[in-house]
């Protein structure tokens, strides 16, 4: 029997306030077919910010409905889709070989068995996430990471950043060979992009601020422009004047009104985020006069993961860490996230004390 556990749970839809810091939150129990993880790291995403905020709108009400990623978020909820730990528990009809393993958490919920539908739920929004130091989920979506060189806080940088750019990447249809432009390219996502983009053989113009130019690059990207420049558009002509094959987009907002004409006829822009803005204005006729088809992408596959799990026991993958924080400073690790300042992944560590400071990382990993 355990004793109680430190968690942050989520009371409601609003600001920091909703999300409170519990010492005594009953420790989950696995039932059959799952397995509990103790969690030693987990990562900060968008959808936290966003479910906590409500902020993801309706169809009927894209602007002012108070709502999560798929509708109401039933709370209280301890968030957290970014998840590494070690298989603490198992529930009836678990095969006993994976108890004390190191494991990677796919915080899809899925509909069925199926590799290549999308998910229905997410932990975090609706089932409880790694934001606490324990998380039971299904055992099929631990994968063992025994073999892996990259750090357990490395690991929780990938489920939702890699796994979200694999699935942006697979549905755009990316080449090696080909020009795709990614915004946002400091961000958990838009770094992932640039990395895998990069390494598929593609030629990355990336799309960031000045402060994390260098980091980009670093990454992967062959050009790196600057949001805020007044005259982006022709930069992007320049570098790309038969018109990019393809745009990764984490932003949203009016670079897509921006930006549309530069993509070529039978080119496609891919979008997963609206930071910059949820209800945008563009010319259809760029649209449809070049065939240009629009995709909308927000999670990966079983079939994306299960491959992402492949590549983190390859350790080719080199996620980068911007910042870390204990769980107790769950609140400050938001605000830091909210300020767009850093590149990369803000990471939540459960192995350190409350009071340790935050610490500045720029860890490339070791892939």
């Amino acid at each position: 029997m355990h004793d109680p556990m430190t968690a942050a749970v989520l009371t409601g839809h609003g600001g920091l306030d909703k999300l409170e810091i519990r010492r005594d939150w009953p420790v989950p129990v696995p039932e059959p077919h799952q397995v509990q993880v103790r969690v030693t790291a987990a990562a900060v995403n968008n959808t936290d910010i966003w479910t906590r905020e409500g902020a993801y709108g309706s169809p009927g009400d894209p602007k002012n409905a108070v709502s999560g990623w798929l509708g109401t978020v039933d709370c209280p909820r301890i968030q957290g889709g970014d998840i590494a730990g070690v298989v603490s528990a198992l529930g009836p009809g678990v095969p006993p070989d994976i108890l004390g393993r190191r494991v990677l958490v796919d915080p899809g919920l899925y509909r069925d068995g199926s590799a290549d539908k999308p998910p229905v739920g997410f932990l975090g929004s609706e089932a409880d996430g790694g934001f606490a130091e324990f998380v039971v989920v299904d055992a099929d979506h631990v994968h063992d990471m025994t073999d892996s060189p990259l750090t357990d806080e490395q690991l929780a940088c990938l489920p939702v950043a890699y796994g979200t750019a694999t699935g942006i990447l697979d549905r755009a249809g990316l080449r090696s060979g080909e020009r795709l432009l990614v915004t946002g390219a400091s961000g958990g996502v838009g770094l992932a992009l640039v990395q895998l983009a990069s390494a598929r053989g593609a030629e990355v113009v990336a799309v960031t601020s000045a402060d994390n130019a260098e980091a980009v690059r670093e990454s992967g990207a062959a050009h790196v422009l600057l949001r805020d420049a007044e005259d982006l558009a022709a930069q992007v002509r320049a570098l790309a004047p038969d018109g990019l094959d393809a745009v990764a987009d984490v932003v949203g907002g009016p670079l897509i009104g921006t930006l549309m004409p530069m993509v070529r006829d039978d080119g496609r822009w891919v979008i997963a985020g609206a930071v910059a803005g949820r209800v945008v204005e563009f010319d259809l006729r760029r649209l449809y006069l070049h065939n240009i088809t629009l995709i909308g992408s927000s999670m990966h596959t079983r079939a994306h993961f299960a491959a992402l799990a492949e590549a983190a026991r390859a350790g080719v993958l080199a996620p980068r860490i911007a910042a870390r924080f204990p769980l107790t400073r769950l609140h400050d690790a938001q605000r830091a996230f909210a300020k767009t300042r850093h590149a990369g992944k803000i990471v939540v560590n459960m192995t350190e004390v409350s009071d340790a400071p935050v610490e500045r990382r720029t860890d490339q990993g070791t892939g």
